[in-house]
């Protein structure tokens, strides 16, 4: 029986040593699951599909798996890949309905399709097919979530340039008439619930390395959204000759800048994570001083760090951590810049 105490503490962020597992926020449950995985013999897909399943399960902070973040029509849908740092396949689906775990369906597009992503409908009919099972995701707690935001009107929302006006009414909304001026990237008050991902890397004791996402999206998206966890070197990338990272935060932006890819390019040139993570964010930053949003960073040799982008209400992001040198895993934070 492995014996797991949950540590909060600061150390350096290079500390060296495999098998790693590192994965975003405080989800320390799923961090377990996964060196678990590993400590009786599992691979490293084994390992991050296990871990994100553990948070699916759980309904990590209301932002992974079933339960949580309704659209505007009051449906739960899930977005998850999965990649094979060794062969450079990569699984994912996006907009997944009726079936709650979304990183297991991301598995099976990986090795029982030739395809890469599958979305929608047809990536729900794609997993019934495979035997998994189909599932209402939405609970009591989704639909008070859904219903409470009617009542005010539908806010917040993410409509721009249309009419009835978005911050005050819901839908059906129509485009306004081009050419109306609108400030430049307007933005709402920072909620960081509302973009949570776990995003996990795992690298085995030869420098086999793998990641994997889970996310059920942004709160009260439109139908049809689908962010950057699912999207290869967005929300995550995995590549064994170099490492592995993973991001989390407001994934519409994100997905612009391919953090994830950005961040293990730079260590396969010889960046030190925590450098990679930080120039990473400062692509982004450079274009939205304002946006939410962090990134995890894990090369082959065990070295790992993280960055965030220091915005109102999100100044230090917290990330899981288990190694031989932590001996159990610890939660571990940085701050903001």
């Amino acid at each position: 029986m492995i014996q797991v105490a949950f540590v909060i503490c600061l150390l350096p962020l290079n500390q060296a040593a495999l098998p790693l597992v590192i994965n975003t926020w405080h989800f320390k449950d799923a961090t377990i699951a996964a060196w678990s995985a590993l400590q009786k013999g599992g691979s490293v897909l084994d390992a991050v599909e296990t871990g994100c399943a553990q948070c699916e399960l759980e309904q990590c902070d209301g932002s992974v798996g079933f339960g949580g973040s309704p659209d505007e029509q009051g449906e739960t849908t899930l977005d998850a890949m999965i990649m094979n740092g060794d062969t450079m396949e990569v699984g994912a689906v996006g907009d997944l309905r009726r079936v709650k775990n979304a990183v297991a369906v991301a598995r099976a597009v990986m090795e029982y399709t030739e395809h890469t992503f599958i979305v929608g409908e047809s990536a729900s009919i794609f997993a019934e097919n495979m035997g998994f099972k189909s599932e209402d995701l939405s609970t009591n707690k989704s639909m008070t979530i859904f219903s409470q935001w009617l009542q005010d009107n539908c806010q917040p929302n993410y409509r721009k340039d249309v009419f009835p006006d978005p911050s005050k009414s819901c839908g059906p909304y129509k485009p306004k008439a081009k050419g109306l001026w609108r400030p430049k990237h307007q933005k709402e008050k920072i909620d960081p619930s509302a973009h949570d991902t776990i995003g996990m890397v795992v690298i085995g004791e030869k420098g086999q390395v793998a990641a994997a996402t889970s996310t059920n999206g942004a709160n009260h998206k439109i139908p049809g959204r689908v962010g950057d966890s699912p999207v290869a070197g967005a929300g995550a990338y995995a590549d064994s000759t170099a490492g592995g990272a993973a991001a989390t935060g407001d994934g519409d932006i994100m997905m612009r800048f391919l953090p994830s890819f950005l961040a293990v390019d730079l260590m396969r040139s010889g960046t030190e994570p925590s450098v990679a993570c930080k120039t990473a964010i400062s692509r982004i930053k450079k274009h939205y001083p304002n946006f939410f949003g962090a990134v995890i960073c894990a090369n082959t040799t065990g070295g790992y760090g993280a960055a965030c982008n220091k915005v109102p209400g999100f100044i230090q992001f917290t990330f899981m951590v288990s190694n031989p040198q932590t001996k159990q895993p610890q939660l571990q934070k940085v701050d903001c810049f």
